[in-house]
């Protein structure tokens, strides 16, 4: 399984891919994970939820430091090609085309994943990235392609990849026990961790999940989030992430006097007590492949807020699983997180549930992505 961010980056594409891996080997297949080392203090082998990672070098230089990562995985994949029966990519960049280009002479097929949708994704990305093109061309000789909506199934058909290779498999998420968890007990403990985040009973708590960067939408989030301020004082806005825009969002915090309103407590590998702590999730993004993190807050029965586009819109229908809302207006943002605070939303809570545990659950992701694997490898052995 090969995907270029890791543990301790952590977005929606490597958090599929660690979710991924630990099912598998719940279901007996033995993963391991390739990544870069983005930085030279990390070590080279880890084991992340008892899951073997092999680092490689990906030195700090912009081009070099690409050019030295995908040269050490075409290697890896050639000197360790007995030990693996298929490989997993996550994304149709470098890694991609690195992985098909050392296996080309092996008999072990390669599976990519689509992680991104609309204008920031792996389609889009090809038309505007240096050799983007030739990375497409290459990616469209993988035995198998996973698109996890709709929405990017339809952008790889449109971008002239084959329909007998592409394959439609949701995003999923694990379905939870069912136990009643104590929201004063989580936000207390998460209190310790950071004084910054509210453990106040009375507090009104917004989330939102993932990398900070501007086509997150966090921006219009945080200048919402003044007018959410005014109307409901004691109330907080959690952005927890990592992400290049970070220090710009502080800085727009500071701005809009909001610190201590708005708080960005870093980025956790298990983010299921900012879940149980919070009253509403909210996700503004300007697109979305099929977003784990609102799989995510849909299965904790949070309210969630999110942005109408394509990918969001298979997985809510506005006012049935929660609220849609125009990606950038701020004052509709505004509107729908003072709404969402203001009523029950049992019933969007219930359908949004209901919803995610018949049509996203982990295993069956899991599952899927094994048969299709399972199948590649047969085929690849009957060529």
């Amino acid at each position: 399984m090969i995907t270029r961010r890791f543990w301790p980056l952590v977005g929606g594409g490597e958090m599929v891919m660690a979710n991924l891996a630990c099912e598998f080997k719940k279901l007996g297949a033995q993963p391991t994970i390739l990544t870069a080392q983005w930085d030279t203090t990390w070590p080279l082998q880890i084991k992340h939820r008892e899951i073997p990672v092999q680092r490689l070098p990906n030195p700090a230089q912009q081009g070099w430091g690409t050019y030295t990562y995908m040269d050490g995985l075409s290697r890896w994949l050639k000197h360790n090609a007995s030990q693996y029966d298929a490989v997993l990519v996550s994304m149709l960049k470098h890694s991609a085309y690195s992985a098909l280009g050392a296996c080309k002479k092996t008999a072990q097929p390669i599976m990519l994943r689509i992680e991104g949708g609309g204008d920031t994704g792996d389609c889009a990305w090809h038309e505007s990235a240096r050799f983007g093109k030739r990375i497409r061309r290459r990616c469209q000789q993988a035995a198998a392609i996973v698109a996890p909506s709709q929405a990017t199934y339809d952008e790889a058909l449109d971008a002239g990849f084959k329909s007998s290779t592409l394959h439609h498999i949701p995003n999923g998420v694990a379905i939870g026990s069912g136990s009643v968890v104590d929201k004063m007990t989580v936000r207390q403990r998460l209190h310790e961790i950071n004084h910054d985040l509210s453990c106040d009973p009375d507090t009104k708590i917004a989330l939102f999940t993932g990398r900070l960067t501007h086509k997150k939408g966090l921006f219009e989030l945080v200048s919402a989030w003044q007018s959410v301020a005014e109307r409901v004082p004691n109330s907080q806005l959690w952005l927890v992430g990592e992400g290049p825009d970070r220090d710009q969002l502080f800085e727009k915090i500071k701005d809009l006097d909001l610190v201590g309103r708005v708080v960005m407590p870093g980025t956790f590998d298990d983010v299921e007590d900012f879940l149980a702590a919070a009253d509403a999730f909210t996700l503004p993004s300007y697109a979305e492949g099929l977003s784990l993190s609102l799989l995510e807050a849909m299965a904790h029965r949070l309210p969630v807020i999110a942005s109408d586009i394509v990918g969001n819109r298979q997985l809510i229908v506005d006012g049935t699983h929660g609220r849609l809302i125009p990606a950038q207006e701020v004052e509709s943002l505004a509107a729908a997180i003072y709404e969402t605070f203001a009523n029950d939303n049992q019933q969007q809570i219930d359908a949004a549930e209901s919803r995610v545990t018949t049509q996203f659950s982990l295993a069956g992701m899991a599952l899927a992505h094994l048969d299709l694997l399972s199948q590649t490898v047969a085929n690849s052995g009957e060529s």
